[in-house]
């Protein structure tokens, strides 16, 4: 019987649980502030992880998504440390950080289809009214 994942599919999912708990009950940072785990995926031995990360900021840019990852990448040896002890690995894989583009392109993506439809509904409704006062009045003729 095959197995639905992995066991580099499960390890990462494991390791982005308890990154994410490690970032929000034990990592102080104020660079990183609220980040949200996204994905991780690890290599096939199990020596990297590439943790894709989102920061929860409304007025994020791309100065302090940099000094986000920068907090992140510095504080990769403690949070491996405390991955190791949370986790029953023999080697604990080395943490790279990334920020995880999905949700603003998603937004982006949103707004664009949002936008359209707008556009769409408003020309529709200017070409209905225009048809409308084209067309000549038929039912004073009927009742005539």
């Amino acid at each position: 019987m095959a197995r639905e994942f992995s066991r580099t599919n499960r390890v990462g999912q494991q390791i982005q649980r308890e990154i994410a708990l490690i970032l929000q009950r034990e990592v102080k940072d104020p660079r990183i502030g609220m980040v949200t785990v996204s994905d991780v995926e690890v290599s096939k031995d199990l020596n990297y992880a590439k943790v894709y990360v989102t920061f929860l900021q409304l007025d994020i840019d791309a100065e302090r998504i940099a000094e986000g990852l920068k907090g992140l990448t510095e504080a990769a040896g403690y949070i491996r440390s405390l991955l190791g002890s949370a986790m029953r690995l023999r080697v604990v894989p080395e943490l790279r950080f990334y920020y995880d583009q999905t949700l603003v392109e998603g937004m982006r993506i949103s707004n664009l289809v949002s936008n359209t439809v707008r556009d769409d509904k408003r020309r529709m409704a200017e070409a209905g009214r225009e048809e409308d006062e084209a067309a000549p009045d038929d039912t004073t003729e009927d009742k005539a």
